[in-house]
């Protein structure tokens, strides 16, 4: 197995389920399936002994729910917190809304393309862009509420680091990023790192939400 293999978890207690995100990963060369659950509580046994890098998370699952488990997981020791997409039937949930909030880096819907999966697996374990931007900021356009305290963190930013926040919000990549304010990649990650510190964001997820919240972003009309 390569070093740069994306280590993978699957939490779903629908077998068949498993059994079908289980071959459209291990179907890539970049991606291996370490680990399989049907519960929250295995889960989280799981995440300490084998590592993922991401967890595939169903939105519903028997005893602790999908956000108690995103929020226990992204929670976890520093270094050692895979990210979380939360997996769901519904596109515009208020469940998945509230997982986004709680830690999760991005949502997919189970009917998804094989491939829109696999890609999201990479967004997400890169860090480099959001996954399925159109659906996430459609959710996030639905159920996000004006907050004070959003406010007057997005205020501290600097003009050049709200402009990036508008981008990252937008769906841009960092490489898009850096096309449209015509400045280099590591200047743009260097950015992108200053916008999640000062937000207390763990990620582009959110970060966006941080956007809608403040009111720097605002819903589409």
């Amino acid at each position: 197995m390569q070093a740069s293999t994306i280590r993978v978890l699957i939490v779903d207690d629908d077998v068949a389920t498993r059994v079908g995100l289980r071959a459209i990963m291990n179907a890539e060369p970049d991606i291996d399936v370490v680990g399989e659950s049907g519960s929250a509580e295995d889960a989280y046994g799981l995440v300490r002994t084998v590592r993922p890098d991401v967890v595939l998370m169903d939105v519903q699952l028997p005893g602790a729910d999908g956000i108690t488990a995103t929020e226990r997981i992204a929670s976890g020791p520093a270094g050692r917190r895979p990210r979380v997409i939360v997996l769901t039937t519904f596109e515009l949930d208020d469940y998945v809304f509230r997982s986004l909030r709680a830690g999760a880096s991005g949502f997919l819907l189970k009917r998804a393309r094989a491939e829109d999966l696999t890609e999201a697996v990479r967004a997400v374990a890169s860090g480099d862009t959001l996954p399925a931007p159109v659906f996430t900021r459609r959710l996030i356009e639905r159920f996000a509420a004006f907050s004070p305290e959003r406010t007057a963190a997005v205020n501290t930013l600097t003009d050049r680091e709200s402009e990036v926040l508008v981008l990252i919000a937008a769906g841009r990549s960092n490489q898009e990023i850096a096309a449209d304010l015509s400045i280099s990649l590591e200047t743009v990650k260097t950015h992108v790192k200053h916008v999640f510190t000062k937000l207390d964001a763990r990620d582009r997820a959110q970060a966006v939400i941080a956007a809608y919240e403040s009111g720097l972003v605002v819903p589409s009309p």
